[in-house]
């Protein structure tokens, strides 16, 4: 597995791979690997003959008051640990060597980034954008995979997609779970025993809710009250938004007949880790 630093070697490398007749396929990431991030390695794997994934914690994307500084960085460990799994090469270049001196130039999607996430979180999606078109013009992949987990993310991704004419596909790969049902992320690391026990919470209320629209109802209202009733069983996991919106423009359904994300994101109340999950009523992103 090669490990690459510079844009221009990261290109080099795909231009060959390319030539050579083979699929380049990429997983962003930002490290602090897990098994869902293997789960996307994995997917890539089936779609393309090179599979690339990128390290980068991208200070664009962080608030000022949000967790850069302290957002786990493990290079190495992360590397042996994709290795292992048949990845073919990581770029893990440094902030300067993507955001250099005098760098003035970023992506701003419309509308669907100030809501969700983006409404506590201006300028994230911006940064999301920014560093995935980059990523799109260093790597040169005809797939790249993200996990369904950041839904926002994804509808995002895709929006730039179509809107900038770009010849990469975008694939969605399933949520990978812990056995109790809490979806996987690096940021589950800084929740502290108590967090961590109420945490599953999240899941049994989309969980929850999902089983009233199996059954029948497609009340907004209705679906979103299923999950804040259950969230509010715990001490610890405090909503910050509960919605339920369609997948393309992400305006809020009051009645569901299309395709709806049901988004939650939580703050804790002891460590103040921010939880997000989601599940698609109807359909897929």
């Amino acid at each position: 597995m090669k490990i690459i630093t510079k844009c221009s070697e990261m290109a080099d490398y795909s231009l060959d791979a390319r030539a050579r007749g083979g699929a380049v396929g990429l997983v962003p990431t930002m490290g602090a690997l897990h098994d869902g991030h293997l789960s996307l390695l994995k997917t890539a794997s089936r779609h393309c003959d090179n599979v690339v994934m990128s390290v980068f914690v991208n200070p664009a994307q962080f608030g000022p008051a949000e967790d850069f500084e302290r957002y786990p960085r493990q290079l190495e460990r992360d590397c042996e640990f994709v290795e292992a799994a048949g990845c073919d090469a990581v770029f893990a270049p440094s902030p300067q060597e993507i955001y250099p001196d005098n760098y003035s130039t970023y992506v701003n999607v419309e509308n669907i980034t100030g809501v969700l996430c983006g409404a506590s979180r201006p300028g994230h999606f911006r940064g999301v954008a920014t560093v995935v078109l980059k990523l799109f013009n260093i790597v040169m992949p005809q797939i790249a995979v993200f996990g369904a987990k950041d839904a926002q993310q994804v509808i995002v991704i895709k929006r730039v997609v179509e809107d900038l004419n770009l010849s990469v596909k975008i694939i969605a790969a399933p949520t990978v779970r812990e056995p109790d049902g809490l979806a996987m992320s690096s940021r589950n690391a800084y929740l502290s025993a108590n967090e961590r026990a109420e945490a599953p919470l999240i899941h049994r209320a989309l969980m929850s809710a999902k089983g009233l629209y199996d059954g029948g109802e497609r009340g907004g209202r209705s679906i979103m009250d299923c999950v804040r009733s259950i969230l509010n069983e715990g001490r610890l996991i405090n909503p910050e938004y509960v919605e339920v919106v369609d997948t393309t423009l992400l305006k809020p359904l009051d009645s569901i007949v299309r395709p709806a994300l049901l988004a939650v994101a939580c703050r804790t109340a002891e460590t103040g880790t921010r939880l997000i999950d989601n599940v698609v009523l109807g359909g897929d992103l």
